[in-house]
């Protein structure tokens, strides 16, 4: 029986969707736009957690200001917000408020924090010109960035300054943020808001600003370093008229007032000596500090710094590297000039304080080299040597380390005077070695080198480091007849009502070389200025005295001495530690000194300088009071081999060793106290 089929099931065919292809693109386009709404959600919530803690922001934070004054009472710098110096949102001061709203952010009353249009016409003017011309952040994002975040250019750093310029804008109304804004400005050397850059400048108050001043330092907003009128007084000139413009074209001057402020002479207050004096306040401002603890108030600082002398200082530093023969391969140095207390007459920490802040005159450690010979030939002479004994300049050898002069030059039989006029290394390391070592290492830290000095052979060719103001420190006994003055800078301390709060005990440095050995010691440094490696130095009608010094490779380059009442020492090297091309401390410091010296105030030599000096042979009084020299100590000035004396043998001397330094007791016992 055959087999009944069933017929098949009836079906019908699916009609096709309508969009087809498109449809599915469509799709997939939606819910990529999906997950990255959500991914970027994510990521802003991210960031929201990694923004910092803005609830304690003060519109109108108070800080104390620091005023520094010369010791003429002539204003150096001043750092901190007077006391009546933070703008406040209800008193903004309208025409520098005018003038930045018309520079940085025409549309800031009207935005929400975020100026849309001023970021497209930005990105469109950034991509005709094909790289980065203008800027799109409004005042409060500039606001964002100055007080929590970096300067970096990132998309992240880009996307927390929106967000935290929105919440400002939930914060605070617009005239908070605007007084924030110029509260926490930077206006360039060292001012630091509104009010600060208006007494800096002008010595006047922010409100008090003419139109063409309040152009000006709306115009330091964008580069404050570049156009200060205390670094580019022409470039700061055309900045502030370009403002001006701005302010016509936005509508908030008329044609007539550009015009009157554009011709008003404008006069920028020179109170602040000079930008380089920066280097000076950086380091003064923390001894301010360990002085007054806590301290919140307004202060006034005088200090032993002199205007004139700073000026000096940093013109001949900076010229000095500038030209190719002084310079030879150094790209930086330092000048600090003493008076014979040890006050800090000037200090330039390098060629531009703007460019490199860093201060090279208290921080960069370097050898000396012949520059620390002085000490040696001191303690010889303690030690009952003269300038006129002899030693022979050859090749020596001490423990299989072989000194070497300039050019491996070696002349023979010389006196010391002419060795150290120039500037034997065989006959310096010959008179270390028979005066002993640990005697001119005591000798070097009876003077001021504070420095850790191994106690070998090479230590008396300065092979160890130390800063230009420790070096110039320990100059000053040679110079004013022989009493340490270790560095200051402080003198006192006053509330602006003139209440003493701190005041600097003014003593007599002890005596730590006794008059013969200051006169054998300016003997020979006579002899290095005029006849020897330190020629460069002189200065016409002037006497100066002085040492030159230049470490292996031609890494640094020294010029340390003074001119009557003005010690000075002058470095110049790199900062990497990589050779200059032949430098010399006779060439660009010696005559960098004298460039310095030349320019700087004439101070006369101090009293104790001149009482040591020798009693003329025509004077018969004087020749009766001369006191009678201390026996000599043996030291055989034949005998080069002779090994050093019972100091430590290796690692470096410091004020707590054990060994008793004979000759500073003896000068105590005459009344160095």
């Amino acid at each position: 029986m055959p087999q009944h089929q069933s017929p098949r099931p009836y079906s019908r065919a699916r009609p096709p969707r309508k969009g087809g292809a498109w449809g599915a693109m469509f799709r997939l386009l939606a819910a990529a736009m999906v997950l990255a709404v959500l991914a970027g959600g994510a990521w802003l919530t991210g960031l929201a957690r990694t923004l910092p803690d803005l609830s304690a922001l003060d519109p109108a934070p108070r800080t104390g200001e620091i005023v520094l004054l010369d010791r003429s009472g002539r204003t150096i710098a001043r750092r901190g917000e007077v006391s009546h110096g933070a703008i406040r949102a209800e008193a903004l001061p309208e025409t520098l408020t005018l003038a930045v709203l018309a520079v940085e952010d025409r549309r800031f009353y009207s935005h929400f924090g975020v100026d849309l249009i001023g970021m497209g016409r930005a990105a469109l003017a950034n991509m005709r010109a094909g790289r980065v011309v203008q800027g799109g952040s409004t005042i409060t994002q500039q606001l964002a960035k100055n007080l929590f975040l970096t300067p970096d250019r990132t998309l992240r750093r880009k996307a927390q300054e929106m967000m935290l310029a929105l919440w400002l804008e939930q914060r605070f109304t617009k005239d908070e943020i605007l007084a924030l804004y110029l509260n926490r400005g930077y206006f360039g050397a060292g001012a630091w808001g509104a009010e600060a850059a208006a007494r800096r400048y002008f010595s006047k108050g922010a409100h008090e600003l003419s139109l063409g001043e309040a152009a000006l330092l709306a115009g330091l907003l964008k580069a404050p370093s570049r156009y200060a009128p205390t670094s580019d007084a022409v470039r700061a000139s055309v900045r502030a008229t370009v403002v001006l413009d701005l302010m016509l074209a936005t509508g908030r001057i008329t044609e007539a007032e550009r015009i009157a402020a554009a011709e008003a002479p404008i006069r920028v207050s020179r109170g602040n000596a000079s930008p380089g004096a920066g280097w000076f306040a950086d380091w003064v401002l923390p001894q301010v500090r360990e002085r007054l603890p806590g301290h919140t108030g307004d202060l006034i600082v005088h200090t032993t710094l002199d205007i004139a002398a700073q000026r000096a200082a940093e013109a001949a530093l900076s010229e000095g590297l500038a030209d190719p023969e002084l310079a030879r391969g150094a790209g930086t140095g330092a000048l600090v000039a003493l008076d014979h207390t040890g006050g800090v007459a000037a200090m330039a920490g390098g060629a531009d304080y703007v460019r490199s802040p860093f201060n090279r005159a208290v921080s960069a450690r370097r050898q000396p080299g012949s520059a620390f010979k002085p000490f040696v030939y001191a303690a010889a002479f303690e030690g009952g040597l003269t300038p006129d004994d002899v030693f022979i300049d050859q090749p020596v050898s001490y423990g299989g380390w072989s000194p070497e002069n300039f050019n491996n030059r070696y002349e023979g039989a010389l006196t010391l005077e002419t060795a150290f006029a120039r500037s034997s290394n065989s006959v310096a390391v010959q008179v270390s070695e028979t005066t002993g070592r640990g005697w001119v290492l005591r000798t070097a830290a009876r003077m001021g080198l504070t420095s850790p000095i191994a106690n070998t052979p090479s230590a008396a060719l300065g092979a160890y480091e130390v800063t230009p103001l420790e070096l110039v420190g320990a100059y000053l006994p040679f110079m004013n007849g022989g009493r340490a003055a270790p560095p200051y800078a402080v003198t006192s301390i006053t509330a602006p009502d003139g209440d003493v709060l701190w005041t600097r005990e003014e003593t007599q440095g002890p005596l730590v070389l006794a008059g013969r050995v200051v006169m054998d010691m300016d003997r020979v440094f006579e002899a290095a200025v005029e006849t020897g490696t330190g020629r460069g130095a002189r200065v016409p009608g002037r006497p100066v005295r002085g040492k030159t010094g230049t470490t292996n490779g031609h890494r640094d380059a020294w010029f340390a001495g003074w001119s009557e009442g003005m010690a000075a020492v002058v470095w110049m090297g790199n900062d990497d530690f990589t050779p200059t091309d032949d430098a010399l401390g006779g060439a660009g410091p010696a005559r960098i000194f004298a460039r310095f010296i030349n320019a700087a105030p004439h101070w006369p030599a101090p009293l104790d300088a001149l009482l040591v000096q020798p009693a003329r042979p025509d004077d018969p009084i004087a020749a009766l009071l001369e006191p009678a020299d201390p026996a000599p100590a043996s030291a055989p000035a034949s005998a080069p081999d002779s090994a050093p004396d019972s100091g430590p043998a290796s690692g470096p001397v410091r004020e707590e060793d054990p060994a008793p330094d004979p000759i500073a007791a003896r000068l105590a016992r005459m009344g160095g106290d």
